[in-house]
């Protein structure tokens, strides 16, 4: 592993307030979320499929593991709809904290994909989270579906991270991505008639863009799906994963701050939220300094132990 210099670390950083930005882009694109998701997912495909090129790498890894790698594109084509529905319906900090039980999600989730043993620490974690999860709903109860929207979507999202750890040992990580992409794209087309139909008030898409929605959109796919994606893919040779991990766990923290920034009276929630918020971050904050504490001391027993 390369030593890190202090260029990493703002890249990193940069790198996780763009993630914590994508909402705020939501927030100004004026077309709803299935359009909006429809268009960053194949600008993102292509652009993808552009660098692949350009690098000579090859896209061919076999019928199967391509059908399997689109159908995690379906996840995030979900994923991202709740996601940037919940923060148009109700408020970007609503979506950032519901998007911080991903951790919740990650604790039930992992040992069921992965026969790993249950850590008790994350189960007492998970309950941790859920009071956090019991407080914003009791103060902000007028943003409910909002927030049901954003746990569901880091539901999908704990989803296709723990199914990417495995993929990502047997194929490049661009080319996942890049089929992934794909596979949003198809499920967003799939899922439009039924849209269209059943869930808008015109029975008519709205996929006419203004300027500022192609600047937003051309954001959220190139430099907050690509750049950030293969750039985080980059610095993983040069920081540890409890490095990463814990970096990554600012991200509702720079974007609710972004979104206090920007919208001002419109982001100013209850205190019950920021209560409620508080006890959320500290759990997911509190996980990875558990597993270097648990890991060392597992560590000193087996070297206490003869030989």
């Amino acid at each position: 592993m390369q030593t890190p210099r202090f260029k990493d670390y703002l890249e990193l950083h940069f790198i996780i307030v763009l993630w914590g930005f994508t909402a705020i882009l939501g927030k100004f694109i004026s077309i709803p979320a299935v359009e909006l998701v429809f268009y960053r997912t194949i600008l993102a495909a292509v652009a993808l499929a552009v660098i692949i090129k350009v690098r000579k790498q090859s896209l061919r890894i076999g019928r199967g593991p391509i059908l399997k790698i689109l159908g995690v594109g379906f996840l995030i084509a979900a994923h991202w709809i709740l996601f940037f529905a919940s923060a148009r319906i109700s408020s970007v900090s609503i979506c950032l904290a519901g998007m911080a039980t991903a951790s919740l999600w990650t604790a039930i989730l992992e040992p069921i994909f992965t026969n790993k043993k249950i850590k008790p620490h994350e189960v007492a974690l998970a309950l941790l989270i859920m009071v956090g999860l019991y407080v914003i709903f009791r103060f902000e109860f007028d943003h409910a579906v909002g927030i049901a929207m954003a746990v569901g979507s880091a539901f999908l999202a704990s989803c296709f991270t723990i199914i990417n750890s495995k993929l990502t040992k047997q194929h490049a990580a661009t080319t996942i991505t890049c089929y992934e992409m794909a596979g949003a794209w198809l499920a967003t087309c799939l899922f439009l008639p039924f849209y269209r139909q059943w869930m808008t008030e015109t029975g008519e898409l709205q996929l006419a863009l203004t300027g500022v929605d192609v600047f937003c959109i051309a954001l959220l796919a190139l430099v907050c799906t690509v750049y950030a994606y293969t750039a985080a893919v980059r610095l993983m040779h040069k920081f540890s994963a409890y490095t990463m991990n814990l970096t990554v766990n600012l991200e509702p923290v720079y974007g609710i701050l972004l979104a206090w920034f920007i919208f001002k009276e419109g982001e100013v929630m209850s205190a019950g939220f920021y209560y409620g918020a508080a006890i959320i971050l500290f759990s997911v904050f509190l996980h990875p300094i558990l597993e270097a504490v648990i890991h060392r001391r597992q560590q000193r027993l087996k070297n206490a132990l003869p030989n």
